[in-house]
């Protein structure tokens, strides 16, 4: 079950009441989990159960995405700005310093907040920002065209594609390598958040000239990558290994760029044995 959680963050012109919608489950130590662009926090819940039989999970929407409201006037969508969003969110919710694991834009998410050291451990599954700029202009193309294709669509029609397998995999099989594997509520909730997320658009202008070229010493990190990932492909995880060389590279066979549905038990391990 949801919940929404208020704080301030510093503002141009003095501090901004920001709202985060976030959902919470299990025991051990704190787990917080980042969705990437157009997603929402059920991104994960093929895992949630099974992590949090070893750890306090909370699943997280970004501001401006799910059910988290926009940044109020005048706050950026930039990582700076989210990242301290974050740093704040944690303060609230009393993690002190928890393990994150992030996804896409969730991936660079974390590990910005690993570099801020706000985080104890990072694992990352297909982390933005280790591309080339080809390599970028092709996932902003797709990533606008799935956009597009989720704000034209009737709902009626969405809801009708996702009775079937074939027509789960038409809706998401540039995310997913097993469509077919996704229930039809999901895919009917993951379209509606992707039309009607607000940070959609100013996240993506700000993500035009990010680069992730830190090493992060002395933190845990884990760079996992699906073998079949259409927007983000897998030669950048090899990159993101040869700019963090103490990470731990893994490859997650059959998956695509949101794994958590195609193999749960393969990302709740990746997730459990990098957080420890």
């Amino acid at each position: 079950m949801a919940a929404t959680v208020s704080f301030k963050v510093p503002a141009p012109h003095g501090a901004s009441d920001v709202s985060v919608s976030y959902a919470r489950v299990g025991r051990g130590e704190p787990l917080v989990l980042l969705h990437g662009i157009g997603h929402h926090l059920q991104a994960w819940d093929p895992v949630v159960d099974i992590l949090a039989t070893e750890r306090d999970v909370i699943s997280v929407d970004l501001p401006g995405f799910g059910a988290s409201p926009a940044l109020p006037y005048g706050l950026p969508y930039d990582l700076a700005t989210t990242t301290s969003v974050l740093g704040a969110l944690f303060e609230a919710l009393e993690l002190g310093r928890p393990h994150v694991a992030g996804n896409s834009l969730g991936g660079l998410l974390a590990l910005e907040l690993g570099r801020e050291k706000l985080a104890r451990s990072v694992t990352v599954f297909s982390p933005a920002g280790f591309w080339t700029e080809a390599e970028r202009r092709y996932a902003f193309t797709v990533l606008l065209a799935m956009r597009g294709i989720a704000q034209r669509i009737p709902e009626r029609v969405v809801r009708r594609l996702s009775r079937t397998a074939a027509g789960r995999t038409a809706l998401t099989s540039t995310i997913y390598a097993r469509p077919g594997r996704r229930s039809a509520e999901a895919v009917v909730a993951e379209t509606r958040a992707l039309a009607a997320a607000t940070g959609f658009g100013a996240t993506l202008r700000a993500g035009t000239t990010v680069r992730f070229t830190d090493d992060l010493p002395g933190l845990p990190v884990t760079v996992a990558w699906g073998t079949r990932d259409r927007i983000l492909v897998r030669r950048q995880g090899v990159r993101a290994k040869q700019l963090i060389p103490h990470a731990r590279l893994v490859r997650l066979p059959g998956c695509g760029h949101v794994p958590m549905n195609d193999d749960p038990a393969l990302v709740a391990r990746v997730i459990l044995d990098g957080s420890h």
